[in-house]
């Protein structure tokens, strides 16, 4: 059966779901398949020998993707979720041309959820350069939302405290509000969180930016697009009760597996792996 997400999926397949990202943040992802979909095998893989992403050229962030998807691939993935930000904004038709497997990214569920709750039609996008330079929100969110205005903020600092676990360090709470300040100031009352590392900032960020501004978090709206695509072509019933799963990265040092725990809220076993390069 043809998906929109740019492949087919057979429904008598045991699926396997894999997730990349330029390095621990897709564990954001992750945690919300795991809560929604908790019979599903995943298999992550992280880039952190090649991290950030963020402000690598667009022909880069499409080498990149496609060596990251294609290792998921021969790992046994047959649907992929882009969980990067940086990669989902210009590599996502790449990836659905290149390879026969069913393509889902951060990107638009977060365009469709921030246009269903935006009051006044003014939405902030906070993110990385690479993100903010690639203009995807700009672009898409009209489409959505006829007249939408988008503004958006570059937020380079974030990952690295965020990395640091500094999630509620006064210095962090100081970047926040400096970097949603020139937001708030555009009187936006959506904000989506355009980086996989954020969610681990909400509260922070949505102190920062008041009660009255809608969060969005691509994570979990990602996460429920999946569940919803794989209930809609009834393959989700077909596992057992318990999944394994498999989590690479490309590069492990002495404190990633803490970083990961953070993100996921409990410890995992990471295997450090390299994708065949396309060069």
């Amino acid at each position: 059966m043809q998906t929109k997400e740019g492949s087919k999926i057979d429904s008598n397949s045991n699926i396997k779901i894999g997730i990349f990202d330029s390095g621990v943040g897709g564990f954001t992802v992750v945690k919300e398949l795991l809560s929604i979909l908790p019979r599903i095998p995943l298999v992550y893989f992280g880039d952190t020998a090649r991290t950030p992403y963020g402000p690598k050229s667009p022909t880069i962030l499409k080498q990149y993707a496609l060596e990251d998807a294609r290792f998921l691939v021969e790992r046994g993935a047959n649907v992929i979720v882009i969980a990067c930000h940086s990669a989902a904004s210009c590599a996502t038709e790449e990836l659905r041309t290149r390879l026969n497997v069913p393509i889902f990214e951060v990107v638009t569920p977060s365009v469709e959820k921030a246009c269903k709750l935006t009051r006044k039609g003014r939405i902030g996008i906070i993110g990385t350069r690479a993100t903010v330079t690639s203009n995807v929100y700009p672009r898409l969110i009209p489409q959505t939302l006829s007249g939408a205005k988008v503004f958006q903020q570059p937020c380079p600092l974030l990952v690295p405290l965020v990395e640091e676990g500094w999630l509620k360090a006064r210095e962090t709470r100081i970047i926040v509000k400096k970097y949603l300040r020139p937001l708030k100031d555009k009187q936006i009352d959506t904000l989506v969180l355009g980086c996989t590392h954020y969610p681990l900032l909400k509260p922070v960020i949505q102190e920062k930016a008041g009660k009255r501004i809608k969060i969005v978090d691509p994570s979990r709206e990602v996460a429920e697009k999946v569940a919803a695509f794989l209930i809609e072509n009834d393959v989700e019933s077909q596992k057992e009760a318990s999944a394994d799963h498999e989590f690479f990265v490309s590069d492990l040092t002495s404190h990633t597996p803490e970083i990961v725990r953070r993100f996921l809220g409990r410890k995992v076993e990471l295997v450090k792996a390299v994708p065949k390069s396309l060069d």
